[in-house]
């Protein structure tokens, strides 16, 4: 018989459930994600840290969890080495997988992971709270004499980009473009795509001075990584460096907030963020749409990027910033993830495109 977990909103209200992972008391941020599927990606997306996770599909679980094998020293089927989120909630845990490629079900891999889990939560309606009333912090427990609506933990006021980040730097590949890898809490497909490449990426950690270390690079990448983008206040002094040298630089998604700082502009949290595969973008120059995979809860007020500076791409939801770029040097960045992973693949030309850019940067410096 599942024991009874209880998720505690901030606002007061109190969702009961059954539990399907790991019984421990957590508290984070509550948020939602409107994917389908995923999730083997998706909790092991380090951008996911310190939140606890509400599905809105009904049905989880139903394909199990892959295998982990690795590929070039790089998870193969997942984002990192392990689970992210605080904890899981979902309507409809499915026990039995169906999948060839399943090893494990997904409740012994919470458990595994030492993750807390709700089923039988109407996860819809717990969005909707959400959406009008912006994220919240929570906390789950599994003793119904500690219904205490205190005790919070507000992941945000922490620097959770310096939890995420390796502490040590790391090189893949023997290309012609030498990268400079900024892990700000890095999702694995971003090295992946840009190893098809004649590149050499150094992966290194957040606060990583390549100036100080003296660090030759053609080009430079900004992951990725959780929390409000102000903390990572080391990783945008290094930034703003690169960019008064004129090197080349590719952001996603924490990484656009991290540009956007570094050249003089402001983020702002959003009411309740975007996390799904299905958020449609424009891209302001061509008047093209994408759809797009995204995980944040911050962005860039575009109204305070500085002169030089203009919004790539704008999110047809709500109108937020979906990327912003230079008018004159190959500095550009995107807020939703081109790497995908999940989700569709239509913007990971946006790989080879900085790299054309680089190239070109390169022959003309």
């Amino acid at each position: 018989m599942a024991k009874k977990g209880y998720l505690i909103l901030e606002n007061g209200q109190i969702l009961e459930g059954l539990s399907f992972g790991k019984e421990l008391n957590v508290s984070g941020e509550v948020v939602f994600n409107t994917g389908m599927v995923g999730y083997p990606e998706g909790f092991t997306d380090p951008s996911y840290y310190g939140q606890i996770l509400t599905m809105t599909f009904p049905l989880i679980g139903n394909y199990g969890v892959p295998s982990t094998e690795s590929k070039q020293e790089l998870a193969s089927s997942f984002e990192s080495t392990k689970i992210h989120i605080r904890a899981l909630i979902v309507t409809r845990y499915v026990k039995e997988t169906s999948h060839w490629q399943s090893t494990k079900s997904l409740g012994d891999w919470l458990k595994e992971e030492n993750i807390p889990a709700l089923e039988g939560i109407d996860t819809r309606a717990l969005t909707k709270i959400i959406r009008e009333k912006g994220v919240m912090k929570g906390k789950i427990t599994f003793d119904s004499k500690e219904l205490k609506k205190d005790g919070f933990t507000d992941i945000n006021s922490q620097n959770l980009v310096e939890i995420v980040s390796p502490k040590s730097q790391k090189t893949y590949g023997s290309g012609k473009i030498r990268i400079l890898f900024f892990d700000c809490g890095a999702k694995l497909n971003q090295i992946r795509l840009l190893l098809d490449h004649d590149v050499t990426i150094v992966r290194v950690p957040w606060n990583f001075n390549p100036f100080t270390e003296k660090t030759s690079f053609d080009a430079a990448m900004i992951s990725n990584g959780p929390g409000d983008p102000k903390m990572a206040y080391q990783t945008v002094k290094n930034i703003r460096e690169i960019i008064k040298r004129e090197i080349p630089i590719l952001g996603v998604c924490l990484g656009n907030q991290i540009l956007a700082l570094a050249a003089g502009a402001n983020t702002y949290k959003l009411k309740y963020g975007h996390r799904g595969q299905n958020q449609p973008v424009k891209d302001e120059k061509t008047g093209k749409c994408y759809i797009t995979t995204q995980n944040h809860g911050f962005a860039v007020d575009t109204n305070s990027l500085p002169e030089g500076w203009q919004p790539w791409f704008t999110n047809l939801n709500d109108g937020t910033n979906e990327g912003i770029r230079n008018t004159k040097i190959p500095f550009f960045s995107t807020q939703f993830h081109p790497e995908d992973m999940p989700g569709p693949t239509d913007t990971r030309w946006i790989f080879e495109y900085f790299l054309e850019e680089v190239t070109k940067w390169k022959k003309r410096n």
